[in-house]
């Protein structure tokens, strides 16, 4: 794989926060897609515990964008702390994967 692959995992709080963010990802070329998906998170947070509905946001993109990935979700989520996870993409179709490379920046990678 020339450009390596990833995952990159965090939530929000609303429905139309993800989807807002996931959008943004997408239309800024930092991710190629985003799939967004509802959970209920069960978390510490300040020394109590948490039952809270939360939305996943799944984000494939190319290891080397997640820097700017991290900074822009950063400067958009509303959590203080917001999960923010890279997880390594080690095999996948050549095709999905040079999609997924076009799509994250803009430049053809056939």
């Amino acid at each position: 794989m020339d450009h390596p692959a990833c995952i990159v995992m965090t939530s929000a709080s609303t429905e139309d926060e993800a989807e807002a963010l996931a959008a943004a990802l997408v239309e800024a070329r930092l991710a190629a897609c985003v799939q967004v998906q509802r959970v209920r998170s069960f978390y510490i947070w300040e020394e109590a515990l948490h039952r809270e509905p939360e939305w996943v946001l799944l984000i494939k993109t190319l290891a080397a964008r997640y820097p700017a990935l991290e900074a822009f979700i950063r400067e958009r989520h509303s959590y203080e702390t917001p999960e923010i996870v890279q997880l390594p993409v080690s095999a996948g179709s050549p095709d999905y994967l040079r999609w997924l490379g076009a799509s994250s920046t803009g430049l053809d990678q056939a």
